[in-house]
């Protein structure tokens, strides 16, 4: 019962939103129209250590041009806006319409110093990618799937299975990546104070799952987190007294590899084609077409 009404509820939500969603939360407008519906929906995100109200299309303009290099191809830009679309109408279908977003992002202002003189042209890129994908949501049935994305693999993605330790993201597989490989930013190293540390396991895709240190076992990935290491698939050697640490790849390792997205976008991959490889099974939908479906279950 308790899970019929969370699914009632749900679906209320998004069907009061939905006159909001179909204006604003598809396309967006990012410049001002004099329509007063563009600004009508408002989130609440975390910045910093504080909470911010912005219009919807500011936070996932700013989770674009945090996330992804604003140099990328359009295509791969255009993934991302689905991947920043699809986990916003996800965490809003979990929490609701008051629900506070945690991802971070990027205001003008950081966008302006970040940028520089290039702040322009990109912000156009991120504008158009955009709405290019206006309205356009990765879906596993009819529920908006668990999208995540990584700047760079060692080579392949991971399986979803073994990281998340659920059946209900089958769509997260290991990915071939072989370009990621040829990165500049493949293999980096660290050096840390010497300590009792070693990799204990690895998953299938070479990515550390389990560290020791000392007599605790961490996680491969909360390893990562602490030491700010490049990524998680990692290597671990005594060097000169101290503790030398080889990274592959940047990043999780999990979801979509932004490299290789650009790098198939280069090829003439379009958007679609890019996102079905990395999350094969999924359907792109419009944000309605979910509405509609879900009417139709009940």
């Amino acid at each position: 019962m308790r899970s019929r009404l969370k699914k009632a509820g749900c679906y209320i939500i998004i069907i009061v939103l939905l006159p909001y969603i179909v204006t604003v939360f598809l396309s967006g407008p990012l410049v001002e129209t004099g329509a007063p519906a563009a600004d009508a929906l408002t989130v609440k995100a975390v910045k910093g250590e504080e909470e911010a109200t912005l219009p919807l299309s500011d936070y996932c303009i700013g989770r674009m041009a945090r996330e992804i290099p604003a140099d990328y191809e359009e295509e791969a830009l255009q993934c991302q806006a689905v991947l920043v679309r699809t986990s916003v109408c996800r965490a809003m279908g979990e929490g609701g319409s008051q629900v506070t977003l945690e991802d971070e992002y990027w205001t003008e202002e950081e966008m302006r110093r970040e940028w520089g003189g290039r702040y322009g042209r990109y912000r156009r890129k991120m504008e158009a990618a955009w709405e290019d994908t206006e309205g356009q949501v990765i879906v596993y049935g009819d529920s908006p799937a668990n999208t995540p994305f990584t700047r760079l693999t060692n080579g392949s993605t991971r399986d979803g299975k073994e990281v998340l330790g659920s059946e209900d993201f089958p769509y997260l597989k290991i990915r071939d990546c072989p370009l990621d490989i040829e990165s500049e930013e493949q293999l980096q190293t660290v050096v840390l104070d010497d300590m009792d540390a070693e990799v204990t396991a690895s998953d299938t895709a070479g990515y550390v799952t389990q560290v020791r240190v000392g007599q605790e076992t961490v996680n491969g990935e909360a390893f990562r987190q602490t030491y700010g290491l490049a990524s998680s698939c990692f290597i671990l050697q005594k060097y000169e007294g101290k503790l030398r640490v080889t990274t592959r790849g940047v990043g999780h390792g999990l979801g979509l590899s932004q490299y290789t997205a650009n790098e198939m976008a280069k090829e003439g991959k379009d958007a679609a084609q890019i996102l079905q490889y990395f999350f094969e099974g999924t359907q792109i939908r419009e944000v309605a077409q979910i509405v509609t479906n879900s009417g139709a279950a009940e």
